[in-house]
């Protein structure tokens, strides 16, 4: 059960698919198709981070102090950070606790949680393991010298650059619904190490000890 109105926003599955699909429309207009090229082993974002881009959590949960510590690794114009709707409710949370509740800003129609300015994108493509995940800050476009993304060429049924959509073979059905298959071909390119930079060990279940008043 959610404890407050952020959680409802952030963690529940209709409302997160709702942002996905905008924020992912929005990225792909950019030419950073990001969301699902995250966290696979050989391309994703998580393996092009460079060693001296991570960084640990302070005492666990995401912290304000954290946030500023990443934001010293990409400074030179971060676009937003990127993590999973659990570690962005754990943020709150901590701000909650200083008496810092971070400001929201509206993009694409959804209200984002922001820090310094930056907005925190959430998305369940950043893995979970044993109630740890992990916060990215990263830079986007190439005049920026920022995250690029990358598309085949001469796809069947190309649409745009990278994107096929093909008349599935069903035909036309009795409502009149036909069926079309989608798909999206592309990567990413982080052309230099400041471009990326992730906060490792971000624990998402850890919660202050409130007084019973706020229980």
């Amino acid at each position: 059960m959610a404890r407050s109105a952020d959680e409802i926003v952030l963690c529940y599955p209709g409302i997160r698919a709702i942002i996905h699909h905008r924020l992912a429309y929005k990225l792909y207009l950019l030419g950073v198709p990001l969301l699902a090229r995250i966290g696979n082993p050989d391309y994703g974002l998580l393996a092009n981070v460079a060693d001296t881009q991570r960084i640990s959590t302070l005492t666990g949960a995401p912290t304000p102090d954290d946030l500023d510590d990443l934001l010293t690794k990409v400074w030179k114009e971060p676009a937003f950070f990127l993590t999973h709707p659990l570690a962005i409710a754990a943020f709150g949370r901590e701000c909650t606790r200083r008496g810092v509740p971070p400001p929201t800003v509206s993009l694409f129609g959804s209200q984002f949680v922001t820090w310094r300015g930056i907005p925190l994108i959430l998305s369940d493509k950043v893995p979970v393991e044993q109630g740890r995940t992990k916060l990215l800050l990263l830079r986007v476009g190439d005049q920026r010298q920022g995250v690029v993304g990358l598309y085949q060429p001469g796809l069947p049924g190309e649409h745009s650059p990278g994107l096929s959509v093909r008349f599935m073979g069903m035909g036309i059905d009795r409502n009149a619904i036909a069926s079309y298959l989608i798909s999206l071909y592309c990567s990413q390119v982080v052309p230099v190490e400041d471009t990326l930079a992730v906060l490792d060990d971000v624990e998402v279940d850890k919660y202050p000890d409130y007084s019973d008043t706020y229980r």
